[in-house]
């Protein structure tokens, strides 16, 4: 027990100093651990959907970008500038504080999960993959086209001058000064996020403990079994979608307040097989190994990308080599050679995929 103890010490006082560090070499490389703890978000949002209920999700990043489009619409200019009405009602545009945001995209994206889960009820496998498929690229199409005949999204230019966050009067926008040392606003974003990952694991430590997370389990291993057995399998799955998009959506607000502006292209496909990717690399169903998939497949390419411009490549080799496609290329390569000498995740579950103990004789 203490030297757990005195483990966790040494990880939080590590976290609490690590932007402070990466600061001192450039807002770059805090900029890039906070992306990555927003992957974090992401993929422990996804990790009820596919890690605990077997759902596979491949239109995760709708959630992503429903939270995103509504925090741009509630705190920027944008609703004022377009509607007449509205700008009556609120000439300064609505500029809806953090607090009320962050449960509003929760709640939004959670029944968005819920209208997707509730006509996949009946699909498993490729089909229910397909469809969730579907339903993000159904949501990024609107997102691209709904600028007419009325303009909410701005189409393809996007919503810009998005508020930055503003908590207890501090703007996490601006730089800033603590003891004489000057913080950056990546930074304080930095410690944003790390509380709300901090929130994720717990909740979803306890969700995994728990008599729900045990059914959703349960429909994972076999889903007729666990019907069999009484379990509401039809009630579950849809927790379990809904649950889940509400990590989707606290990381849209979270994504949308960092940058200041969002558009389609933030939420491509693309997007969602990196995610799912993140969960099957880390350890499907474990929540240290989410965590560790979502930090590396979130950090390696900006950190490739970085070598890549201190080396100098096209000049290098005379525009021969591109420095984006040899980058996703060691990257598929990594994913590649990670998955066959760990098909399970680079931290898989200890208790996943154990045999069955086996029954002792009775003796008289």
């Amino acid at each position: 027990m203490k030297n757990k103890l005195v483990v966790f010490l040494i990880a939080a006082i590590g976290l609490l100093v690590l932007p402070l560090i990466a600061q001192a070499a450039g807002n770059f490389w805090v900029r890039m651990i906070d992306f990555a703890l927003l992957y974090v978000l992401l993929a422990l949002g996804l990790n009820i959907v596919v890690g605990y209920a077997g759902l596979l999700d491949l239109g995760y990043v709708a959630f992503y970008a429903i939270g995103a489009y509504m925090f741009g619409l509630m705190a920027s200019p944008h609703l004022a500038e377009t509607f007449e009405g509205f700008k009556q009602m609120f000439p300064n545009g609505l500029h809806s504080p953090i607090w009320l945001v962050i449960p509003l995209g929760a709640a939004l994206a959670g029944i968005a999960g819920m209208v997707l889960g509730a006509p996949t009820l009946k699909l498993r496998g490729d089909y229910l993959a397909i469809v969730t498929l579907g339903f993000g690229e159904i949501i990024r199409v609107f997102m691209n086209n709904l600028d007419r005949p009325v303009n909410i999204t701005n189409g393809p230019k996007g919503l810009q001058q998005i508020d930055s966050t503003k908590i207890f009067g501090i703007d996490l926008g601006r730089t800033g000064e603590l003891f004489g040392y000057e913080i950056s606003g990546v930074t304080k974003y930095y410690y944003l996020f790390l509380a709300l990952v901090i929130a994720s694991v717990i909740i979803c430590y306890r969700l995994e403990r728990s008599r729900i997370g045990r059914a959703w389990m349960a429909i994972r291993e076999d889903e007729i079994a666990a019907k069999a057995m009484g379990l509401n399998t039809r009630n579950l799955k849809l927790l379990a979608f809904g649950m889940g998009a509400t990590f989707g959506g606290v990381s849209g607000v979270m994504f949308a307040t960092f940058q200041g502006f969002v558009s389609p292209e933030s939420f491509a496909l693309q997007e969602s097989v990196m995610i799912v990717a993140m969960v099957v690399l880390g350890g499907i169903g474990h929540i240290p190994g989410v965590v560790l998939g979502a930090v590396l497949l979130a950090a390696l390419p900006e950190a490739l990308r970085w070598v890549a411009g201190e080396l100098d490549l096209q000049r290098l080799t005379d525009g021969r080599l591109d420095a984006a496609i040899l980058r996703q290329l060691l990257i598929a390569l990594a994913m590649i050679v990670i998955m066959l000498m760990r098909p399970r995740g680079l931290w898989p579950s200890p208790e996943h995929g154990k045999a069955a103990p086996q029954p002792t004789s009775s003796t008289r």
